[in-house]
């Protein structure tokens, strides 16, 4: 089993910046994929970023030359560096990581963003 723990939300002014991160524990040998998945209220939970095994990155067109995903092996740690926040960025963050063909989802981080 794979352990994901999100941290790094909260409220920041339009323009602003955050830094998520995802720690994976457990069982974590030969995952394949690390994404972040974006739930705005009232829509459907969404790929934002992210990162595969050789180190290839994919963005959401929302937030190509904002957001930027990266990974520390050594911590079992992805973060998601997010920059000029906007309101259409609001929404529960989910970091996903797959292994096997199985899908792990971590508890969800909420971003707030002010206009």
């Amino acid at each position: 089993q794979v352990q994901l723990v999100e941290s790094g939300g909260g409220l920041v002014q339009a323009g602003g910046s955050l830094r998520l991160s995802c720690a994976a524990s457990g069982s974590i040998f030969s995952i394949s994929f690390v994404g972040w998945y974006r739930q705005a209220p009232g829509d459907k939970r969404e790929l934002v970023a992210a990162i595969l095994n050789d180190g290839s990155t994919n963005y959401a067109d929302s937030v190509k030359g904002r957001f930027t995903i990266s990974r520390d092996n050594a911590k079992n740690t992805v973060y998601l560096q997010m920059n000029s926040l906007k309101p259409e960025d609001i929404g529960v963050y989910y970091c996903n990581a797959r292994q096997f063909g199985h899908w792990y989802w971590g508890q969800g981080t909420q971003v707030t963003v002010s206009s």
